[in-house]
């Protein structure tokens, strides 16, 4: 597995410019329907399923990173959105640190092999400090 199998260009956000974790996952909801991986009339539904995992635990996982994800009847495909915060924000995260890089995973119901895959593959690029750093300094080609 590839990020490219489940990231698109226009999924992507160099400048998020929410503050609070409900904006962020909100805005990284906006890319996807911009990108055509989610229809317009389910963003409420998807918000929904997102911040329902978040109330499970937070799913920033320190370094300055968070990934939340969630399943949803609403996707037939592993589709994600990744956005970089200048300013970073409180998410929760179990360093205490702010998060400024937000990989968002949306699967189907039933593709638990690949929505498993996918956030293992994240974590680890992620663990590399040369990739946050430039992730964290990307930007955007408007």
């Amino acid at each position: 597995m590839k990020i490219s199998d489940f990231l698109q260009v226009k999924g992507i956000s160099a400048d998020l410019k929410g503050t609070t974790k409900e904006v962020i996952i909100e805005e990284l909801v906006g890319l996807l329907i911009a990108a055509g991986s989610i229809e317009k009339k389910h963003k409420n539904k998807v918000i929904e399923v997102l911040l329902a995992r978040e109330a499970l635990g937070s799913t920033a996982i320190g370094q300055g990173i968070a990934i939340p994800h969630g399943k949803c009847d609403c996707v037939s495909k592993l589709t994600g959105a990744l956005g970089v915060s200048k300013k970073g924000i409180d998410f929760d995260s179990l360093d205490g640190e702010p998060a400024y890089i937000f990989f968002l995973l949306i699967a189907p119901i039933d593709s638990a092999g690949p929505h498993l895959k996918a956030l293992a593959l994240i974590s680890r690029l992620l663990k590399d400090k040369y990739i946050r750093e430039n992730l964290k300094n990307l930007k955007d080609e408007k």
